[in-house]
């Protein structure tokens, strides 16, 4: 039995689908769906549709892309993401809102935790406010598509959300028996040395909030699944796994089928 995790799949993007639909069945294993499966209710539940019937549980998580309002979507910010939910249930997938579910394969007793935070600008030169990271930004054409499509309502902001977001998780982090390890999975970098941009490196402010630098230690992680960077890579960090598991856009990755870029995280390398 194994667990695996694939992010950023696009499905916007026609090679994409095709590749989602050839992928084969993996009856007895899990799989995690770090976000960004595309931009409408439509692409989740076409996702959601194939995976559920290629493996034994899938797990989700959001991505900026997730909660766009674009293609004819209506629903905007808290009740986009809520929505997501409510289709992520119907499948039988496990989502940020659910109870996190202990890993029934082998090794120390484990829960996967599905997390949602957003970003809020602070992964910039110290001592800039958002306005000021946005600006820095923008001085080398950098803008992320977010400050146009993804709306906070009813937050008064992208950060504001995140911050309501990080201060809710990991209180209920706190609350898990400390006997229990975790395999954090979050679309967001969860760590700012894993934020990796060499040809965009001031779109970083996108990509998280200094809020979680220390959950992997924190909250006793095997290891911590991401994407959003379209750069699969693994890292480890304080002895713990840092799996970047993009799919990503045709151009970007080596591989044009899905099979071969799944992550396997759990029973994963041994340290």
């Amino acid at each position: 039995m194994r667990l695996y995790a694939i992010s950023d799949l696009h499905l916007g993007i026609p090679a994409n689908r095709a590749a989602l639909e050839a992928l084969p069945s993996f009856p007895d294993d899990w799989l995690i769906v770090a976000g960004d499966v595309g931009e409408t209710q439509a692409h989740l539940q076409l996702c959601l549709d194939v995976l559920t019937r290629r493996f034994a549980q899938v797990i989700w998580v959001p991505g900026n892309h997730d909660l766009w309002t674009v293609l004819g979507e209506t629903l905007r910010g808290v009740a986009k993401y809520q929505r997501l939910v409510e289709i992520c249930r119907a499948y039988g997938v496990l989502t940020p809102e659910d109870a996190y579910v202990r890993w029934p394969g082998a090794g120390p007793p484990t829960l996967i935790a599905p997390l949602f935070m957003l970003y809020d600008y602070t992964l910039a030169p110290l001592g800039l406010d958002p306005a000021a990271a946005l600006e820095w930004a923008a001085a080398a054409d950098t803008i992320c598509a977010d400050e146009h499509v993804l709306w906070p309502d009813p937050y008064p902001s992208r950060a504001a959300w995140c911050q309501a977001r990080c201060a809710a998780t990991a209180a209920r982090l706190e609350q898990i028996d400390p006997a229990f390890h975790t395999i954090l999975v979050s679309h967001f970098p969860l760590h700012p040395a894993t934020v990796w941009l060499p040809a965009i490196p001031r779109f970083s402010i996108w990509c998280g909030t200094v809020l979680t630098r220390d959950w992997h230690l924190r909250f006793r992680a095997r290891a911590v699944v991401s994407g959003h960077l379209h750069i699969p890579m693994s890292r480890v960090i304080d002895g713990v796994r840092f799996e970047e598991v993009s799919f990503g856009h045709p151009q970007q990755r080596r591989f044009h089928a899905l099979q071969p870029c799944l992550r396997e995280i759990l029973p994963g390398p041994q340290l």
